[in-house]
């Protein structure tokens, strides 16, 4: 998980999203957290599985560049089947 520079959290998820695949779990959610008066909002970035080349149940930590896109990683899916490094931009 990471922070923003606005206590903005981020993280992923190896399950949920849409439930109608990966057996019935889901692949998995890029999501981000906002702090709104004592509590946190919940935002999901992408749902993993969308198309046919998405990446699948991401298990490793986020990163941010200089202009705020997250990167990350998945262990499965994608073109061949092996994983993909994913960006998801502001």
């Amino acid at each position: 998980m990471i922070f923003d520079s606005a206590g903005n959290l981020y993280g992923t998820t190896e399950q949920g999203g849409n439930t109608s695949i990966c057996g019935g779990n889901g692949c998995g959610v890029v999501f981000k957290l906002s702090p709104t008066s004592g509590t946190w909002t919940e935002t999901v970035l992408h749902a993993f599985g969308a198309f046919a080349s998405d990446g699948l149940q991401p298990a490793a930590g986020l990163v941010f560049d200089a202009a705020s896109n997250l990167y990350g990683t998945t262990p499965i899916g994608g073109a061949n089947g092996v994983g993909t490094v994913f960006e998801v931009t502001p």
